[in-house]
């Protein structure tokens, strides 16, 4: 069986916004509604239903596959976001002020 989305793909955004990039943070910072420092899977759909993505729940299985490095099922806030970040911003460059109104 050919697996297509198993690999984690190294991001590569070199003009990444520095508003975008912030607003995101906070984004998914405020995801984090039971503050143990970790978004569950829920947490971060919850994210990307707040993006207005078509398919939020695709987009949190690639979340998950790009960021989660220890595999435990969590994003940590101080380790892992970032990557969570940059996937998110690859998904939409330049859209995110437009799907945040």
């Amino acid at each position: 069986m050919v697996h297509f989305f198993n690999r984690r793909a190294e991001t590569k955004i070199k003009d990444i916004p520095k508003e975008d990039y912030d607003e995101l943070m906070k984004l998914f910072k405020r995801c984090d509604v039971n503050n143990d420092g970790k978004l569950s899977w829920e947490e971060v759909k919850a994210g990307f239903r707040r993006l207005q993505s078509r398919f939020p729940l695709y987009r949190t299985h690639r979340a998950f596959q790009m960021a989660d490095e220890n595999h435990d099922g969590f994003i940590n806030v101080n380790d892992e976001l970032d990557k969570l970040v940059t996937y998110a911003l690859e998904c939409y460059p330049g859209k995110i002020k437009l799907r945040l109104l």
